[in-house]
């Protein structure tokens, strides 16, 4: 179990993610793990190069790691996992699988769903390509879920952690200091004074629109510079922050068992998480090194990622 590479607060693993889970050196963080962020593979009809499964074979195999992840959780720990849209083969209606996934999950592993994210991915290629650009029989889909669920109703949470700046018109309010409170239609009764507090920021949606078509990026330079296969489906870094921030705290321990090019890994470490992740691709393993700039890994020479070492 020696991990591929560490940093200060983190290591990174490399093999498929359930045997190395279920080994006995993972005994040892049980309940210790206070969120699981992750991204598998999708159900997708046709076959990516990071690997992925369909039908009940997909089923079958995304809810082996119901119980896993519920022991390693700590009681107030939380599990988000990303599961993408999926279409049936060869027609333009979708596929059922992701939700009985989600389902399968929330069952097998006994947790509470806290609630729902959409990610909406602002600058996504219209797809799936037949239908939309050929056809024109459907709009492009540009969002995918984020799950939340938990071994507790209540885990650990604060929204204040991750407050968006308020509106023109909200700055406006406050600067005024007057408000038209009282009963609206919705028969919500507005109290003045509730609006007219400065809580430093807005609490955000759970719909979180950020695009995902950054090209100047010091691990795609790095990738091609040494010949390393780049991750295709990589998750923007404000996207990881986003939940890493709600749903922990500093020195807080986040594991991502799919971690691809480890943004999950660089994000906890860049706000002061521990964190560890497991990829099972040898590239996408050794490209992730190239996030921490070998700062952190004195050991490690940069001509041994070219090479495998």
């Amino acid at each position: 179990m020696m991990p591929l590479y560490y940093t200060e607060r983190g290591s990174f693993f490399l093999g498929d993610s359930y045997e190395i889970l279920k080994k006995d050196f993972f005994q040892n963080y049980q309940n210790k793990i206070n969120l699981i962020f992750t991204s598998p593979p999708f159900p997708l009809i046709q076959k990516k190069a990071y690997g992925n499964l369909n039908g009940q074979e997909y089923l079958k195999w995304i809810s082996k790691y119901a119980t896993v992840f519920r022991d390693l959780l700590t009681p107030d720990g939380s599990l988000v996992i990303e599961i993408g849209n999926a279409w049936e083969r060869a027609n333009p209606v979708m596929s059922l699988l992701p939700i009985e996934s989600l389902l399968e999950l929330k069952k097998s592993g006994n947790f509470f769903l806290c609630q729902e994210f959409i990610w909406n991915n602002i600058s996504k290629l219209p797809t799936p390509a037949q239908w939309v650009n050929i056809e024109r029989i459907r709009v492009k889909d540009s969002f995918t879920r984020f799950w939340w669920l938990s071994p507790n109703p209540r885990p650990k949470a604060n929204n204040r952690h991750i407050l968006v700046e308020y509106s023109p018109s909200m700055k406006k309010l406050l600067r005024k200091g007057k408000f038209n409170s009282g009963k609206r239609p919705s028969e919500h009764n507005i109290a003045e004074k509730g609006f007219l507090t400065d809580n430093k920021g807005a609490i955000p949606s759970n719909v979180i629109s950020i695009p995902n078509s950054g090209s100047i990026d010091g691990y795609l330079d790095y990738c091609k510079k040494n010949h390393i296969k780049t991750h295709p489906a990589r998750m923007p870094f404000k996207l990881a922050e986003f939940f890493i921030k709600f749903l922990t705290d500093e020195n807080d321990l986040v594991l991502d068992p799919f971690a691809g090019s480890n943004v999950t890994g660089f994000v906890a470490e860049k706000n002061n998480r521990n964190w560890i992740s497991i990829e099972k691709d040898n590239d996408y393993a050794l490209s992730s090194k190239s996030r921490f700039n070998f700062c952190l890994l004195p050991e490690v020479e940069k001509s041994d990622i070219k090479d495998g070492k």
